[in-house]
Order: C-alpha cells, then structure tokens, then sequence
C-alpha cells in the first residue's frame, strides 16, 4: 500500500519519440508491399483476387471499429460499400467527374448515412439494432435495383474510371495495397486514443461508462460513422479496381460476409479482419477441386468456419495477440512515480452536496421518499439503512442513473438534478458501485485511464504521457501499481475493488460515492480498505460511503444519515446516530 511503490509505465525515451518515427519499420514494409504490387505482373484472375481482399479488408476494417471497439452489431455494411462503390460508379460514368471527388464523396456520404443511422436507432441496442440494420440494408438494395434513374437498376454501371495516375491494374493495385495500410495503420491505433479508449469502456460496460464521464450515445454514433465511412471508401476502390458494380454485389448475403470475415480472424483488430478476409476468400479457392462433388464443397467450406470460431472464440488473430499480451505484462520493468494528489474543487461553499426532498417513485414503489441530505466538504458521509432502505436507488438518483420523480441536487453550487451521468462526471462527481464495474478486456492501467479523461479534468490537454502518469499515481495510491499491465481477469475481487476505487479517484472528483465497497472483503481486505478511505479523506476529497459493515461505517465516517422504507429517519454526527433508537429499531427490531 505504500505510495512510493514502484509501478510499470512504458519507457519515457519510447513514448517521447513521435509517433510515425516509432512506427517507421512498418510504414517501411507496407512501401516494400505497394512497390512489389506494382511491379509484378499477375494475370486476371490473381489480380481479382488480390483487389477483392484488399477493398473487402477495409470494408472489415469498419466492424472491427464498431463491434470489435464500440461492441455494436452492424449488419449493413454491404450498403455502406454500396454507397461508396456507386458515387465512384455513376460520378465517373454518367457525371464524367473527378474519381478523387467521387471517392470522397461516396465516403462522405456513407458517413453521413452510417451517423443517421447510428443516431436514429442505437438507443435501441442488441437484436433490435440487427433488425433495424437489416432492415436498412434490405432498403438500400431494393433502391439500387429499382432506381434505374440514378443506378441504372439491375444491369449496374460499367466502364467505371480510375485516376489518371492508376490507370494500370497494377499500379491501381498497389494504390489500393497503399490505402489498406494507411487504414490498418489508423484503425491499429484507434484503441490508445481517447475516442478508441470510450468505445472499449462502452462495449466493456455502458453503465460504468457513462458515470466515467463518456457521452455513450455519442461514442456509439462515432463508431456507427467511422465503419460506414470505411465502408464507403472500400466500395469506391472496388469500384475503381473492377470498373463494374451491379446491386447482388451489395446485398444482405454480403454484409454477413463481412461478418463472418471480422469474426473469423478477430474481431478487435484490424490484423484479425484482414486475416479473416483473406481466409474466406481464398478457402473457395483452395477448395475449388472439390467443386466436381455436389454439396462437399460447401460443406467443408462451412465446416472449417465453424471450427476455427468454435475453438477460437476471439478469432485468430485474437488467438494469438492474448498469449502476447499475457508475455509482454510479466516483461515491461517498473519504473517509479510520484504519490497522487488529490485537488478537489472548492466553489460551492462548505456543503459539497446538497440534496432536497428527493424522491424515486417506480410505479405506486416509493423507493426514495422526501430525503433531504447536506455532504459537508473534506469529510467522510455515510448513508446507512437495512436492505431494501433505498440507499442504492438514492445513489443511482445522485448520480443520473435514475432520473429523480422529484428533488433537486446541487453539487458543488451547480444544479446537477437534470444531468445526464457523464455531465455529472464532469460536473465533479465520481462513483464506484456494489457489484464492481470495470472493463474486463482493458488492464488495471486502461481502466483508470479512463477515470483520467474525466471532461473537466486537469490532466486533459495536457497529452498521453500526464492522463499515464495520473492513472499510474492513483494505482500506486492503492496499491496495485506494480500490476497496472494485468488485465483485469487476473486480479483477485478485493484487488478488483480497489481498481475501481483508484479510476475514480484518477477523475479528481470533488465528490465520491462509494456504493459497498466493503462488500465482499475479508476481514485483512477490509482494514486495508479502513486505511485507504483514512488516506483519501486526508487529502481533503469528500466521500458520501454506504455500507452495511458498522465497523467501518463508525470508525470512517463523522456524519451518518440513516433511511428506512425510503425515508430519512436520523442524520447528524456519527455515535449520536448509531444510538438513535428508531436507527436501533431498524436494525434490530424493536425487542
């Protein structure tokens, strides 16, 4: 638990390099791949090959951003490709304009439709969100065949140009071989962004997401445009490369392909995608012998995907990167950090929450009834009461995860009662929750990052290198900073409570809420825990606990207020509450 403990950070001298000069070996590789590209001679059939796998690999590049990061299902991709591939179509053909204009155009355009798409029906979510993008998908292919008008129905659009500098199929190629790796470059490093951060934290878990300060609604729209627009500019190449599009090649059957490719090889990474893009096109090849034999063909086809799925659930690139992942953890050195400081703000006065007359009704259940509580600044409050008291619904009120049936809040002199959660972080509330809410695919050192990005932190513009440093200060805090690179499946539930408790603390709140942080604990678990909440109040943060362990409760805390059936029935300083006899009552009966 000491604060000087040493913690594993990756080495300054690697992360002060800039960012391409430390990924150079890979851009190096990818020219060596675009200058082989254009300079070998395939015949037709290799090229069409070669060309379907690069521009399908980017159109797969766009799930592995909106269900491999975001954990959002997409299954209209096919339209989005559509898109892109029939602006480059008909702008080049009938409009006789720029194939540059119209790539861009087609990825505009595919954009806007993906973030209409995303804003109209993401609250939905799960399999509500798959009927609705098949339904748009089932929309947009009706449209391309019957609209002959603009696309020329059934038939399609041929003779479609190329730029004037790719005008060979190998050098189209190799500008296609190029683009591909740009865009895996791109989307490889979209996760250690903040954007790629929130989307994890969304997929990972949206209720703990949201109370860390991402806008969820927003992050999934994000990602919903950022895989249409993938989407878009695949097609526009394809439609480049094969200089033919009709509407079969943009239907329903091939937006499953498109998933079926990102799950196969991975669907967290632009690797796996196009691994498995590479797969599924090039098995039918491999397989093409067998084609003489009715039905054998197809069987063995759908046969080794089910197995390879069945046996690497996380794809195979995924297969692979986790055994990395677990080698690279045990290796990184622990260099040191300083101890974490704690500056909460001080606006409102001496009363850092003031709650009045808050009530939570669910139907005829008044869960919260009336409550009035006033949190004074720099002390330990605790909210108390038998099971089913409404101590967690009055917490899930505080922080926006329920909206209030009436009451208002006041945090630190601003009017909270109507915020959304993530408004409410960045307001200065930090929140950690009874049954621990971390996000699993993410180590202890990404889960508090994310508490570090907290809007209206300090540490936010400050770069990378600070929000690193502020989460590795609030690990070392705890007491787990010489374990920040362990993903969060190989922490105990003890060590998991005190990750969570350390992203919130990295948010520098000026409130914090601790729903039952004892729960669970053993007894050696819960002193440690009594000398953590003595650290943090000692830094002057304001905590508002609940708990049900009354040794905690009277040795932590200076004010309790106490609820029953919903209703406040004491508050004021600590041992006068717990002797207050209708609190004995509650507790022990009236015997």
């Amino acid at each position: 638990m000491s604060a000087s403990e040493n913690i594993q950070v990756p080495a300054p001298a690697i992360r002060s390099k800039p960012l391409l000069l430390r990924h150079l070996p890979y851009f190096i590789g990818v020219a060596i791949v675009v200058a082989l590209a254009a300079r070998m001679q395939f015949d037709g059939y290799v090229h069409n090959i070669l060309m379907q796998a690069t521009t399908f690999s980017i159109a797969v590049f766009g799930l592995s951003v909106v269900l491999g990061l975001c954990g959002q299902i997409n299954l209209a991709q096919a339209a989005f490709f559509g898109f892109g591939a029939y602006a480059v179509g008909i702008g080049t053909t009938d409009w006789h304009l720029s194939f540059w204009l119209c790539l861009v155009a087609g990825s505009v355009i595919a954009l806007l439709a993906g973030a209409f798409l995303g804003a109209s029906t993401l609250r939905l979510g799960g399999h509500y969100l798959a009927m609705v993008t098949i339904s748009f998908q089932q929309i947009v292919t009706l449209v391309m065949i019957n609209a002959i008008w603009l696309t020329h129905g059934p038939d399609g659009v041929s003779n479609i140009g190329r730029p004037a500098l790719f005008q060979s199929s190998q050098s189209y190629l190799a500008f296609c071989v190029a683009a591909l790796g740009i865009v895996g470059y791109l989307v490889w490093h979209l996760p250690d962004t903040r954007l790629g951060r929130a989307m994890r934290a969304v997929r990972d878990n949206e209720l703990a997401a949201g109370v860390n300060g991402i806008d969820v609604f927003r992050t999934k729209v994000y990602a919903f445009a950022v895989c249409a627009a993938l989407g878009g500019l695949a097609g526009g190449l394809f439609a480049g490369g094969f200089a033919y599009v009709s509407p079969d090649q943009f239907s329903f059957a091939e937006s499953i392909v498109f998933l079926t490719m990102s799950l196969l090889g991975g669907v967290a990474s632009p690797i796996g995608s196009a691994i498995g893009t590479g797969l599924l096109i090039l098995i039918p090849e491999w397989l093409r012998f067998l084609k003489s034999v009715p039905g054998l063909y197809l069987a063995i086809y759908g046969l080794s995907v089910i197995l390879i799925i069945r046996f690497m659930p996380d794809g195979i690139w995924g297969f692979v990167s986790n055994a990395f992942t677990r080698l690279r953890a045990r290796a990184k050195a622990p260099p040191a950090v300083a101890a974490l400081q704690l500056r909460p703000a001080t606006t409102g006065g001496n009363i850092v929450l003031e709650v009045t007359g808050l009530s939570k009704h669910f139907g005829g259940l008044k869960a919260v009834d009336g409550v009035d509580i006033a949190v004074r600044r720099g002390g330990v409050h605790a909210l108390i009461g038998p099971n089913g008291s409404g101590k967690t619904t009055t917490l899930n009120v505080l922080s926006g995860l329920y909206k209030a049936t009436s009451g208002k809040i006041v945090l630190d002199g601003t009017d909270i009662t109507n915020m959304a959660p993530h408004q409410r972080t960045a307001a200065g509330l930090g929140r950690t929750f009874q049954n621990i809410r971390l996000f699993r695919s993410m180590t202890a050192l990404e889960n508090v990052e994310i508490g570090a990005e907290r809007p209206g932190n300090t540490m936010i513009g400050k770069g990378d290198d600070a929000l690193t440093e502020r989460a590795m200060e609030a690990l070392t805090f705890v007491g787990l900073g010489s374990r920040a690179n362990e993903l969060i499946s190989s922490f105990s539930y003890g060590h998991q409570r005190l990750i969570e408790i350390a992203r919130a603390l990295a948010s520098n709140p000026t409130l914090l809420l601790l729903d039952e942080p004892a729960a669970g604990l053993n007894s050696t678990e819960k002193l440690e825990l009594h000398e953590l909440l003595k650290r943090i109040a000692a830094q002057g943060l304001t905590i508002l606990i609940i708990d049900h362990d009354m040794t905690l409760v009277s040795e932590a805390a200076q004010h309790i207020t106490v609820l029953n059936f919903g209703r406040r029935i004491a508050d004021g300083e600590s041992l006068a509450v717990l002797r207050h006899p209708d609190v004995v009552s509650a507790y022990l009966g009236s015997e």
